[in-house]
């Protein structure tokens, strides 16, 4: 049976509500059942570290992920969707370095591996179980216990089988390679790695002078942002083709070399040097220089410290002369090594460690870190005459993405995936993938694709997948291992993890007579693991080969703009490489979450809420609509605003919940008032020959074909945006427009058919947003399916909403011209209120005349079709159409945008917009149709201008109608003043009044009320106005409307005095319609018989399974309590039974009134039951006459049991008037008894009791002296 559905809600504890349903039904397994013989959908879930906490960005990839696997489940697919963790790599190590104050690699060495992995195993899941709750809470279906680890011994051997198909093939190699460095980490990054967090930096900017060897007097001039590299200096670059220029300095009279367009980098002025020479920078080339520090001197026997010539030195910034440091810069070393200065296979020049401290060679510097030797390096080069200029300089600096230090550019010997040969294939097969927003794939992707470089995948670290190759002493000889057998097989032991600690010890016996193979020290870096996850999640080609290879390439993926140097990449580098086709079909990429202010979200400066209380105050779903419904989605950045979350109830969940509310509310009245059952069958709804039940149709099937049409191209930021609109379509429009044929204004028929069309479509609205907002689609589902005919619903599991799939298009039901019928008088009405606003003039005040002019006939058709909806809408007597403007003294004129016009036109823009304005009616008419116009030999278009409607000031028009207008259709409405429209304005105040009044005493339209009013003062303008509308009144209010005085037994529920056209109306709402009270027939409140037999003891009695009506209803729980105090059972614990069936928790109590059950306890089974369910205990009801109940009740009748259980506790005079109390929660009050309503009758206090059996009496509170 249909629920009530309360006036107001909670959605976060309802979501609560439905978690537990989920979880109690195991839903998403029962989903995963229920389609496991279905085609499979294929996704893959990017692993998130459990080291840090979910943050909006985490929420965010994750409802994106949810929506679109929803969606492809309810679509027919089988998904499966495993939760992943990145358990590897920096994060990890960096919380472990920083809690045990490890600075190096010798404070590891310490510890040992063994005991420093442990370490990092302890902390790798610290925060899973609140990503869990998270993840849950937010709704998302995702199988956390089928999961997948990157520490996992077999998601590791398949890492070392990818990195064994790549040896294989050649594409793996050791170099030396000048990295981005973290020497907080001690490791390299990968570029996509330092790419991932600039920031802006004051660095200093030094000018160094480099005396030639040929003329000591004249110097090289070269600048830098690092000055720590200048003791590794091997070479000077400059640019072959540029000018270059000999100065001497005015002031100092020393004489430089430096790039011609570059002297303003040291001169303000001309006069500040004078010019020597010039020439090409050619004529620079292998001419040698002084070096600045003699800790490498002997490089220069090969050639060192002499200038080369590149093209990569730029005009833009420096000297035009650039310091090589080929082990500190990718270029340097590029150069360094063509001109043989550097040899590829020598020890590096490279005097810093991995914590990026200077070593020993450099001894005037050794054991500083580099960044703080800066200052002490530019003292030593002005103590020494080196330093020609000295300052700051700004710059966009990278810094690691875990520690958030500066990195440093060093080199490192690395092991490398060669990337750059396939470079055409990784773009043709990115070419393949469907990308949304499409220019992330083409641009932004393609562009960092076009310049891939080789890519370094080892790490100088301890937590993370061993690479697993094996070297002599010399790396002649190398032997790669591709899983665990192989291992074993090549070392004669058995392991079952393949972390550092159980294989470094491992060795490998030479086949080339080199002695012992041992393994490198690295380890993958966790990219490397990630992007192996399609592979190693299943164990891939140990395990599950035909089920990987029948489902590669992934249906889809998502996550967020900045993994398409990261995530995104890898996967697309290793799938090309190993099987030469993209990774995945469609993946979607967000955007970044930031906080308001347009700043980064950080912890450390709070300028974000907190998502945990965003979804404690909001709920999920509206988080969910909110990010979704924003241009996040696009692949732009959104700047979180919790208005924006609070603005999703408001504006989309509320009324969507009152539209739900009314048609449950209308439903229960039909069976009320009509007994009728209604049950929607959707093969056997009638058409319905209502217009708006035919529009509202119509717009639903349409989107619901536009829905699966977008959906399935995973436009997400089509498909929101057309939800949101549709819940305003059918609140707005079709209830609001409905709401008298739903309450059975229009008869029994009609109202049928409006609650089947609102059903139907409330319904296909659930299983369309049910994707989208899982909790509140179920939480209307589940009372809604209880309306739902058993017959048109086949065996199938029906339980929950997300068990449904999504409604078929029925094509026949779309009817475009009715729709667009709809959406002109939509215009019209719209275009109506904004005049009524513009004049001051609400709604509920009628005019006389509402004229729309449309230049298409056929339109104008369309419109008069819906004429009633117009006039009640916009509350006016008459509609007239036409197509004739000039009737009405109307013209056009044109409103230029100066601001794209001005930008436009510059000069010219005052001329044209005086010509603008000159324009005539009839120009404008042709631009309307046509849409370009020329005026002063510029073409303008309806960018360009606005048009509005004027009235001719000669017209009478002008004083009669308000005019207001759109692109197609010209409103007019009689704004003339006319006193009968006037006071039914007054009426219907009234009746908002009353309304209002109604509501705020939490009165629903089945009560029955009469409304008392008095006028101050009486006989003036509203109190005529009152008795002249009563039958107007009452026709809206369905509630009797009598002239004080109230009746004195009347049980008042709320009154209220308020002002009104200058006079004070006073309300009262009473209990009960003005006719005479009938008697009530048999009990007021719900009970139950109990036949008890516990502990060899057997009683009768009577359970009220609510006290007063309506209040204090009971479930299986509290009858438990109930009886053990009415029949001193001393808590044991009752089984109860009707006719044989025990009662569950889940059993509707009032569904049994006037049953009689069976209470045992233990293992026993009830007995037979004699079969009439008469009351076995005496009774009077009790009838509040003229009070309010008190203690949260706020029913008014109720019932007393006069003895119970069966012969006992029997209540005399004094026990009923303590018991009324207490029903009413009047405990503290005095109150009398009467035997009729009026009062006249008090009942003696001598009176049988016994004899009132069955007898209602009625209840009068005696005021307080307060209130007397």
């Amino acid at each position: 049976m249909v629920e009530p559905v309360p006036v107001s809600i909670s959605f976060p504890t309802e979501e609560e509500k439905i978690l537990k349903f989920w979880q109690d039904k195991d839903c998403f397994q029962e989903c995963l059942k229920q389609s496991k013989n279905r085609p499979k959908y294929t996704f893959y879930d990017g692993p998130p570290f459990a080291t840090g906490l979910p943050h909006y960005g985490h929420i965010l990839a994750g409802t994106i992920k949810d929506i679109v696997t929803r969606f492809a489940h309810q679509s027919g697919f089988h998904v499966d969707r495993r939760f992943g963790w990145d358990c590897h790599g920096l994060p990890v190590e960096y919380e472990i370095d920083k809690t045990l104050g490890i600075k190096g690699p010798e404070d590891v060495a310490k510890m040992g591996i063994a005991e420093y992995n442990n370490q990092c195993r302890s902390i790798v899941m610290r925060y899973s179980s609140e990503w869990e709750n998270s993840v849950r809470r937010m709704g998302r279906w995702i199988d956390f216990k089928n999961d997948y680890k990157t520490l996992y011994p077999w998601f590791m051997e398949t890492v070392w089988w990818v990195f064994k198909q790549l040896y294989d093939k050649g594409l793996v190699y050791r170099g030396v390679k000048v990295m981005p460095f973290s020497t907080a980490c001690n490791t390299p990054l990968s570029n996509f790695e330092s790419h991932q967090n600039y920031k802006d930096v004051q660095d200093p900017s030094v000018i160094i002078n480099f005396p030639l060897v040929e003329s000591p007097e004249v110097s090289l001039i070269a600048w830098t942002t690092t000055p720590w590299t200048l003791p590794s200096n091997l070479a000077l670059c400059v640019n072959a083709e540029f000018i270059y220029v000999k100065v001497k300095d005015n002031t100092t009279d020393k004489i430089y070399i430096m790039m011609e367009a570059r002297l303003g980098a040291l001169f303000k002025s001309e006069s500040e040097y004078t010019l020597l020479d010039k020439f090409p920078g050619k004529t620079l080339k292998g001419k040698k220089y002084k070096p600045l520090f003699q800790y490498f001197a002997k490089c220069g026997e090969t050639g060192a410290f002499q200038v080369v010539t590149d093209n990569y030195v730029k005009e833009e910034e420096g000297t035009g002369v650039v310091h090589q440091a080929p082990y500190f810069g990718a270029d340097d070393y590029r150069v360094c090594t063509e001109y043989k200065i550097i040899q590829r296979d020598q020890a590096p020049i490279c005097p810093v460690d991995a914590s990026g401290c200077f070593t020993s060679e450099v001894t005037d510097f050794a054991g500083q870190y580099v960044k703080d030797a800066d200052k002490n390096i530019i003292k030593w080069l002005k103590e020494n005459g080196r330093l020609v200029n000295a300052s700051n300089f700004k710059h966009s600096y990278p810094f690691c993405w875990r520690s958030d230090t500066p990195l440093i550019y060093k080199a490192v010997p690395s092991w490398f995936v060669r990337v750059e040969h396939m470079v055409d294939k990784l773009l043709e097969n990115n070419g393949k993938c469907y990308w949304v927003p499409e220019f992330v794939g083409e641009k932004r992707f393609g562009n960092w694709l076009r310049d891939a470089r080789d890519w370094a995948i080892s790490r100088n670290r301890y937590w993370g997948t061993p690479i697993p190759i094996w070297v002599s002493d010399d790396y002649e000889e190398v032997v790669c291992v591709g899983s665990m057998a192989e291992l074993e097989e090549l070392t004669g032991v058995k392991v079952t993890d393949l972390h550092r600690e159980s294989i470094d010890s491992l060795t490998i016996p030479s086949r080339c007579g080199k002695g012992t193979l041992r393994r490198i020290t690295e380890v993958f870096d966790c990219w490397f693991e990630s992007g192996s996850m399609p592979y190693a999640q299943v164990h891939y080609p140990f395990e599950n080969r035909k089920e990987f290879e029948d489902t590669f390439p992934a249906d889809f993926i998502a996550e967020g703009i900045d993994q398409t140097r990261g995530w995104f990449y890898t996967l697309l580098v290793l799938s090309t490489a190993l099987f030469g086709k993209p990774p995945f079909k469609n993946v979607i990429v967000n955007g970044l979450v930031l906080a308001s202010d347009g700043q980064k979200m950080s912890k450390r400066k709070k300028n974000y809420p907190d998502p945990g209380l965003i979804v404690q105050s909001y709920g999920a779903d509206a988080l969910r609509l909110y990010l979704i419904n924003s241009p996040v989605v696009r692949a732009e950045n959104l700047r979180f605003k919790e208005d924006g979350v609070r603005d999703v109830l408001k504006d989309v969940f509320l009324p969507w919940y009152n539209a739900y509310r009314f048609l449950v509310q209308n439903v229960q009245r039909l069976q009320m008032e009509d007994e009728i059952q209604f049950l929607y069958n959707e093969n056997t709804a009638k058409q319905s020959d209502n217009i708006m039940d035919k529009w509202i149709q119509s717009f639903t099937q349409s989107l619901i074909q536009f829905f699966k049409a977008e959906m399935d191209a995973y436009r997400l930021y089509t498909v929101v945006p057309r939800l949101v609109k549709f819940v305003d379509m059918l609140t707005n429009w079709y209830v609001r427009t409905n709401r008298r044929r739903l309450k059975g204004e229009s008869g029994t028929e009609d109202c049928l058919w409006a609650l089947e069309t609102l059903f139907s479509v409330l319904f296909s609205m659930c299983r369309l947003m049910a994707p989208f907002t899982p909790f509140i689609t179920e939480m209307m589902y589940q009372n809604l399916r209880q309306l739902i005919d058993p017959a048109s619903v086949d065996d199938k599991d029906i339980s929950s909403i997300h068990y449904l799939m999504l409604p078929q298009v029925r094509e026949s039901v779309i009817d475009k011209r009715i729709e667009s019928a709809v959406s002109q008088m939509q215009s019209v009405i719209e275009l109506g209120r904004v005049i009524r606003d513009r004049k001051t003039l609400p709604v509920k005040y009628p005019l006389k005349e509402v004229v729309v002019i449309y230049q298409d006939p056929e339109a104008l058709k369309d419109i008069q079709s819906l004429e009633k909806y117009i006039l009640e809408e916009l509350n006016v007597r008459q509609l007239t159409l036409s197509t004739d403007k000039d009737k009405y003294g109307i013209s056009l004129r044109a409103e230029p945008d100066h601001m794209v016009l001005g930008k436009r036109l510059k000069g010219a823009f005052k001329s044209v917009i005086g010509s603008i304005k000159e324009l005539t009616n009839e120009q404008l008419e042709a631009f309307q149709k046509t849409g370009t116009i020329v005026v002063e030999g510029h073409e303008l278009h309806e960018e360009d201008l606005r048009l509005m409607y004027t009235f001719n000031q000669s017209s009478d028009s002008a004083a009669q109608y308000e005019a207001h207008s759109d692109a197609q259709a010209l409103v007019l409405l009689d704004v003339s003043p006319d006193q009968s429209m006037v006071d039914e304005g007054v009426a219907r105040e009234v009746i908002n009044r009353i309304q209002k009044l109604r509501k705020k005493g939490h009165l629903v339209p089945s009560d029955e009320i009469t409304v008392y009013y008095r006028c101050q003062p009486e006989g003036e303008h509203l109190d005529s106005v009152i008795q002249a509308h009563t039958d107007f009144i009452l026709a809206t209010t369905k509630a009797p409307l009598l002239p004080f005085p109230v009746p004195k037994t009347g049980g008042v529920i709320i009154e209220e005095k308020t002002q009104l056209k200058g006079a004070d109306l006073e309300l009262v709402i009473v209990k009960g319609s003005s006719g005479p009270r009938v008697s009530l027939n048999g009990p007021a409140c719900t009970y139950v018989n109990l036949r008890v037999k516990v502990n060899s003891k057997e009683q009768e009695g009577v359970v009220l399974l609510e006290n007063p009506k309506g209040d204090n209803r009971l479930d299986v729980d509290k009858l438990q309590k109930v009886c053990s105090s009415i029949f001193g059972t001393n808590n044991t614990q009752l089984r109860f039974f009707n006719s044989g069936t025990e009662l569950t928790s889940k059993t509707d109590l009032q569904a049994l009134s006037g049953k009689t059950l069976s209470v045992t306890s233990g293992s026993s089974s009830p007995g037979p039951i004699p079969t009439a369910d008469a009351l076995l205990c005496p009774y009077v009801n009790l009838l509040l006459c003229d009070a309010q109940p008190a203690e949260c009740q706020t029913g008014e009748v109720g019932t007393l049991l006069l003895v119970n259980p069966v012969g006992q506790n029997g209540l005399d005079y004094s026990g009923l008037l303590s018991e009324a109390a207490k029903v009413f929660g009047l405990r503290s009050r005095w109150l009398k008894l009467y035997l009729d309503q009026d009062l006249t009758q008090e009942l003696p206090a001598d009176s049988s009791v016994k004899s009132l059996d069955t007898k209602t009496l009625f209840v009068r509170v005696l005021p307080t002296t307060a209130e007397s």
